[in-house]
């Protein structure tokens, strides 16, 4: 069903590392093909490294430094930039920067009730002391 999204209207979930507004899911919109995630990296902090194993992904850079791990190489994302990421990949976003960093996530397709899946991986060699 189509419809309009209001901000106000997001679920928003709180993390240690930043804040997730659920822009479309299963759950929220009713849709199937994508999930749509607007991510807010607090200075200095981020989303470790990690995998969905059933889901490609685009990260978009609204604002910020984010440095953007796709497995083991990194690059530096500013505003408008972006990155690709096939199903399965380990990755992982980090603010560079003291101020809030801030991205759109979108995951496709959709997987489960809330359209995303993860499996952490920062405690595993090599993702573990990758960034040391």
């Amino acid at each position: 069903m189509s419809r309009f999204v209001k901000k106000a209207d997001n679920p928003t979930e709180n993390l240690e590392w930043g804040n997730l507004s659920w822009i479309s899911n299963p759950s929220a919109t009713g849709n199937k093909n994508l999930t749509v995630i607007e991510a807010e990296l607090f200075g200095g902090e981020g989303h470790d490294f990690h995998r969905h194993p059933n889901q490609e992904e685009v990260i978009y850079c609204i604002s910020g430094q984010i440095e953007q791990w796709v497995e083991k190489e990194k690059q530096i994302l500013a505003p408008g930039d972006a990155v690709f990421i096939d199903a399965d990949v380990v990755h992982a976003s980090f603010n560079v920067g003291s101020e809030p960093a801030l991205f759109i996530a979108i995951l496709g397709p959709c997987v489960g009730e809330q359209g995303y899946e993860v499996v952490e991986m920062a405690d595993e060699a090599p993702w573990n002391n990758l960034r040391a």
